[in-house]
């Protein structure tokens, strides 16, 4: 851990300085967070209730319940620990809900559903978590984290070829407040980007419908079928695509979290929130590293208000969470691509600076970056965890040799 984060823990708690803590960078990274995960994730569950023939009732619900669980969850850890704990929906679980779901009665996926949270619990009260953590070494934990983040950087540069004016004015903004104000850099890009959205007529304001979210309690039925088809697979999901790659990004970011019960902690929310549709609570990736990272604030014991900030704004967004679902629909997927990328290079700096920096290591840590950004998956898990698996076993084999050598 980093000094400046290791000495927050003698402070007094954080919820008695959180408003001395409090800057316009650190709310303004929660926020793009936000913007970032919700608009680029929720359509895929609006997809699988549609899948599955759920109202937008019952898909407001399942959307609501999510982000009520997780950003209340993730507000009350960061604000009692001074840590910058981000937990968020699995977006690879709701990818496989999108074609899993179908056929499937409801109630049977809500008893999957239950299972999932149920298993991830149990890994975190057994305390299975923590003896993982320890066995990855920090340059791999940050290659993954660098290899994670590497294809938003360039989806700015990507993003530009479908809407020019507005990405080449997002990147002249953050340049110029880089250099005249760096920590209010991305700040300053979000509240341009959707100026100029607005301006050039980008916004599609036809589809909102602004409804309060219901939520609606859907009693478990349990089926081996369901089990195996469903539960199973969104456990495996989560921990290997989100909890351990989103645990592995808070240690690149010179963090030790408690492992296991923030996993334990994502099990009993997922556990509680399961009745009401939700699929699967696990900790953030991508939104963690727009948290952690420098440009939430030069000081890591001060970046808990980024996480607590975006999981307040899940909390707020739950109450119209179907409606907010079609609002980011709205908004022009070059704006998130080039906000997320221009919010994330601070972050790929400091990933690739880390997991080069052992000469010794620095195969390992290539290996790892290469495997992670290229995006593969494979029996429905994603390149992040087989990137940790790829420089675990180059790093062993590497350690062998010179260890024989000697």
């Amino acid at each position: 851990m980093s000094d400046a984060a290791e000495s927050s823990i003698d402070l007094p708690p954080p919820r008695h300085r959180a408003r001395r803590d409090l800057s316009a960078s650190a709310v303004a990274a929660g926020l793009v967070a936000v913007l970032v995960s919700f608009g680029g994730t929720a359509v895929l569950m609006v997809q699988a209730g549609h899948t599955a023939g759920l109202d937008a009732a019952r898909i407001g619900s399942w959307i609501g319940s999510l982000s009520l669980a997780f950003g209340f969850g993730g507000a009350l850890y960061s604000l009692r620990t001074g840590l910058p704990i981000v937990m968020a929906w699995s977006t690879p679980g709701a990818a496989l809900l999108v074609t899993a779901l179908a056929g499937v009665p409801f109630n049977e996926a809500i008893g999957a559903f239950v299972l999932a949270a149920a298993l991830t619990l149990a890994c975190g009260l057994f305390g299975w978590i923590d003896p993982i953590l320890r066995r990855i070494p920090g340059e791999i934990a940050a290659a993954m984290l660098a290899g994670v983040l590497l294809n938003f950087g360039m989806g700015i540069f990507g993003s530009i070829s479908h809407q020019p004016a507005l990405v080449l004015a997002m990147c002249a903004s953050y340049l110029v407040c880089r250099r005249l104000a760096p920590r209010y850099a991305v700040l300053v890009v979000m509240l341009v980007a959707i100026a100029i959205a607005f301006a050039l007529d980008l916004m599609r304001l036809d589809l909102l419908d602004w409804r309060l979210t219901e939520f609606v309690w859907t009693t478990p039925a349990f089926s081996a079928q369901a089990a195996v088809s469903l539960g199973i697979p969104l456990f495996v999901v989560a921990m290997a695509s989100q909890n351990l790659p989103g645990l592995a990004i808070l240690q690149a970011a010179g963090y030790r979290p408690p492992a296991s019960r923030l996993v334990a902690a994502t099990g009993l929310l997922g556990l509680l929130a399961a009745p009401f549709g939700a699929h699967s609570v696990t900790m953030g990736a991508i939104s963690a590293a727009i948290c952690t990272g420098p440009e939430a604030h030069p000081d890591p014991g001060k970046r808990y208000i980024a996480a607590a900030t975006y999981g307040l704004g899940y909390v707020a967004l739950s109450v119209v969470a179907g409606a907010v679902a079609v609002f980011f629909q709205a908004l022009p997927p070059a704006l998130l691509a080039a906000l997320a990328g221009l919010a994330l290079l601070g972050t790929i700096m400091g990933g690739m600076a880390a997991a080069m920096a052992n000469p010794q290591r620095r195969e390992a840590a290539l290996i790892t970056l290469l495997a992670t950004a290229s995006g593969f998956s494979f029996w429905g898990i994603g390149s992040a965890f087989w990137g940790l698996v790829a420089g675990l076993l180059a790093h062993a084999a590497f350690e062998y040799r010179r260890a024989g050598a000697q």
